[in-house]
């Protein structure tokens, strides 16, 4: 697609968002980005001053035509996110996770490209691999909304879906939920990083990686129209065991693996195949990851309650 298009990115101000403004703004994109900035305005104060964006505090819930009308691609990023925010608020989760997203859809038109933030997180508990003809399994309230607001998505034969593992990194608007940073931050300030289903296995993508993928489909929009992908790298599929240890190799912590039962039975291997064949691969290594994670939680502490997704 063309350089110097409208841009619109729901959920904006969130974890991958305020960077995916970033990105948009440095390909020379008009950017609006919309959010309810339930967690404050800090995370986009260093844009204000682009000439490019245009800030907007606007509940997904409360979108109307005459918002989304101006703009060539709508980036959908707006939602609960993660199995235990979604498991405290399900009613929440489906109001905002699939109704907002079906209203989303009502008030764009079929000239607009939507592109979906969806998620790897409903493939299940099998513990097989999956790509994207793979049957879904999802086993919690957040997997089960997401993959319900993605088959909203593509009623709209104009959009992409990409299924994100789950992420890792450092974003200004962090999230220290997410099970790597979780990780690294307990293994600093509790100097121990207690597993639970140590040997099952999940898949992971660095933040930077994920906004990568998400200007990606403005370069293979005619490539990927209409269609579902996965979006990390097989080289990132790893159990918990397997995260932890990468993380005692910088941070000196003890691991306990804990036969206690869990809530979280997710277990599977993702194939990125389908994107990759396009050209996508990922730049950023777990590695990566932990070492910039472990300068951040060298004096970034947390002083509120979260938990892990």
């Amino acid at each position: 697609m063309e350089n110097n298009m409208k841009v619109m990115i729901t959920g904006g101000a969130g974890y991958k968002g305020v960077l995916l403004a970033e990105k948009l703004l440095d390909l020379g994109h008009e950017v609006c980005l919309i959010d309810n900035f339930m967690y404050g305005y800090e995370p986009v104060l260093h844009l204000v001053n682009n000439k490019n964006i245009n800030i907007i505090q606007l509940d997904i819930r409360n979108i109307q035509r005459k918002d989304v009308a101006p703009f060539d691609v709508i980036y959908h990023l707006a939602g609960i996110s993660g199995v235990p925010a979604c498991a405290a608020n399900p009613h929440s989760a489906e109001v905002i996770n699939v109704g907002a997203t079906r209203k989303l859809v009502e008030v764009t038109g079929k000239g607009q490209l939507l592109i979906n933030a969806s998620t790897t997180s409903f493939y299940g508990a099998s513990g097989k691999a999956f790509d994207e003809q793979s049957p879904v399994e999802p086993i919690s309230i957040y997997g089960q909304t997401k993959y319900a607001a993605e088959k909203i998505i593509h009623d709209k034969e104009n959009s992409v879906s990409l299924r994100f593992a789950t992420v890792f990194g450092v974003s200004p608007r962090m999230r220290n939920d997410l099970l790597v940073n979780d990780f690294v931050y307990k293994a600093i300030n509790e100097r121990v990083i207690v597993l639970f289903s140590g040997k099952s296995k999940r898949t992971f993508v660095h933040i930077r990686d994920a906004v990568a993928a998400y200007a990606f489909v403005l370069e293979h929009v005619a490539e990927m129209q209409g269609q579902i992908f996965n979006v990390g790298g097989e080289h990132l599929n790893f159990s918990k065991y397997e995260i932890a240890e990468s993380i005692a190799k910088h941070v000196k912590c003890e691991i306990i693996d804990s036969s206690l039962p869990t809530d979280d039975k997710r277990n599977f291997m993702v194939s990125f195949e389908k994107i990759h064949k396009l050209g996508y691969s990922t730049k950023y290594s777990l590695e990566d990851g932990i070492m910039e994670l472990v300068k951040l939680y060298g004096f970034y502490t947390i002083h509120s309650h979260y938990t892990v997704i």
